[in-house]
């Protein structure tokens, strides 16, 4: 991903107003992210503890989304499982993101939702630059490139499903 200005993040906003996207709050060490190991840019609003935002490149254009997260509390286990990424984490390391739709059907109250890695940080667990706390990525046969291909073909999906 190329590196964002704080003027690209909140353009990009497609689930929420123009007043909404100037007041959020955007992390402050957009300088020192690991831009070519990111699919996105995700974070979490310190001054709203059920905020995060996620912001990628789509079709040549970027796009933001506002969420809201509730800690997954699945599994008998108390184990979960991150639904872009495929890291499994202990209770509190995945989290139900939940977006409001674009447009009239947002306005109306409809959202679309899905578990990701509460921390958003996906990209860096999939290419192994940050361990999941007593959590695990799989082994699996699937090359790096093939698994950073299903994480973003996961992300365009919960992504289409803002727009419909």
């Amino acid at each position: 991903m190329r590196p964002l200005t704080e003027r690209d993040i909140r353009t990009s906003f497609v689930n929420c107003s123009k007043g909404e996207a100037k007041r959020l709050t955007v992390p402050r060490d957009l300088a020192e992210r690991p831009w070519d190991d990111l699919d996105f840019l995700g974070w979490r609003d310190p001054g709203a503890p059920d905020r995060s935002y996620l912001v990628t490149e789509r079709d040549g254009a970027l796009v933001g989304v506002t969420m809201r997260f509730q800690a997954a509390q699945r599994g008998f286990l108390h184990r979960s499982m991150c639904s872009l990424c495929l890291t499994t984490h202990p209770r509190g390391g995945v989290s139900l993101m939940t977006a409001p739709k674009a447009g009239a059907a947002g306005r109306e109250g409809n959202s679309v939702g899905v578990y990701m890695c509460t921390d958003l940080a996906c990209s860096l667990y999939l290419r192994g630059k940050k361990e999941p706390e007593s959590g695990a990525r799989f082994e699996e046969s699937l090359t790096l490139e093939e698994q950073i291909a299903r994480t973003r073909g996961n992300l365009a999906a919960f992504l289409d499903k803002l727009h419909t």
